[in-house]
């Protein structure tokens, strides 16, 4: 006859199984809290995890895994007397390991109670910072595609409607040059010329706009950054005026980018004199132009490819975080009104991205702003 199991072997045997399940455990940190704080157990998860081997937290306060200010707010005892009143204690927050690194965990703190007495709590901690950093990596990626569909939209928009005005203007040059051709009284003709000099500086907007709107003609050839820059160097420092002083710091060899040289001197003109009016009181202009490795954060693809960027760096005022998503929009400006028609970084941009490029943008207010225009390779 067959004697019954011993009750005390079979919960030997089953406290045996459960700490060979929790011992296996290596993507969780699982151990047991004393009522203080103090850590009693210890799986290989917690090692993987945070650093420490047993015998070096058995026995200290799990306090010391929290970020120096919570512990002295006393963040860890809140959450275990939420987990003690309310049942369970849940959260996300940033934890250290043991080399002082840090990472973000999801904690779970459960009570423990023995006959209505509480005598301890269990934790359990997952590393989910590559979970994090894939959603910040996507609502980047998410960013940056929405500002490219609206880009696109005000392009189309822009595009039609300058279409509509250069014809406009057509035609109003047209006549004037019609009457002008005509008109022998001199007070009249004065009056001509001046209707013309703002019929030109209407089909300059229009042309800026155009560009913006990627219906430009372009005229691209291969052409060396660096050297177009030495060509124009007195011109952008003329423009930049007495008070600034401009520095350039080109790569002596660069491989080949395809644009219009023409645009390309009007592009980096219209960041000088932004730079400038940035800066009323003088400061320092730098115009770098060097080859690296980068991508364009509108495209689907996030491999890093050859570049030769060109970039315009001041020390002025900075833009203001709130409008630095709005600068390449065409007639947004944030300078005062009269000062600028808000088409300057709108060709800049229709530039760039019509030859197969992208402009960067990185400002910190009160400190200056840098405007990159990267192209690809020729060729490449």
């Amino acid at each position: 006859m067959s004697q019954p199991s011993c009750p005390k072997a079979a919960l030997n045997d089953e406290s045996r199984q459960f700490a060979l399940l929790v011992n296996s455990v290596t993507d969780y940190a699982i151990y047991m809290l004393d009522t203080r704080g103090m850590i009693r157990t210890w799986n290989p998860g917690g090692q993987r995890i945070k650093g420490y081997r047993a015998d070096e937290v058995i026995g200290t306060n799990f306090s010391r895994f929290y970020l120096p200010e919570e512990a002295a707010a006393g963040v860890p005892q809140r959450n275990l007397h939420t987990a003690a009143v309310e049942g369970r204690c849940i959260e996300e927050g940033w934890r250290l390991r043991q080399d002082g690194s840090r990472f973000l965990a999801s904690v779970v703190i459960d009570p423990i109670w023995d006959d209505g007495e509480l005598i301890g709590f269990a934790k359990v901690t997952r590393d989910i910072t590559e979970r994090h950093k894939a959603q910040e990596r996507f609502q980047k990626l998410q960013a940056n595609l929405l500002q490219a569909q609206k880009m696109e939209a005000i392009g189309k928009l822009t595009l039609g409607l300058a279409h509509d005005f250069n014809n406009l203007l057509t035609i109003i040059v047209n006549c004037l040059d019609l009457i002008g051709s005509r008109v022998k009284d001199g007070a009249v003709a004065k009056l001509i010329e001046t209707a013309m000099r703002a019929a030109e500086r209407g089909a300059l907007l229009s042309r800026q706009l155009l560009t913006f709107g990627r219906g430009q003609t372009l005229s691209p050839e291969p052409v060396n950054l660096a050297d177009a820059v030495r060509e124009c160097q007195e011109l952008l420092q003329r423009s930049a005026g007495d008070r600034i002083k401009v520095v350039f710091a080109l790569q002596d060899t660069l491989p080949q980018v395809s644009v219009d040289k023409a645009q390309l001197e009007a592009a980096v003109l219209n960041l000088v004199c932004n730079s400038r009016d940035a800066m009323p009181n003088g400061g320092t202009i730098t115009i770098t132009a060097s080859a690296r490795k980068t991508h364009d954060p509108a495209s689907d693809s996030q491999a890093a490819v050859p570049h030769v960027c060109l970039s315009v760096e001041d020390d002025g005022e900075g833009i203001a975080l709130a409008d630095q998503a709005r600068v390449f929009e065409p007639f947004f400006t944030t300078k005062a009104v009269g000062r600028g028609s808000g088409l300057g970084l709108s060709h800049v941009f229709g530039f760039t991205t019509q030859s197969g490029g992208f402009p960067q943008l990185s400002s910190v207010p009160g400190q200056g702003t840098r405007v990159a225009l990267c192209f690809p390779v020729h060729g490449g």
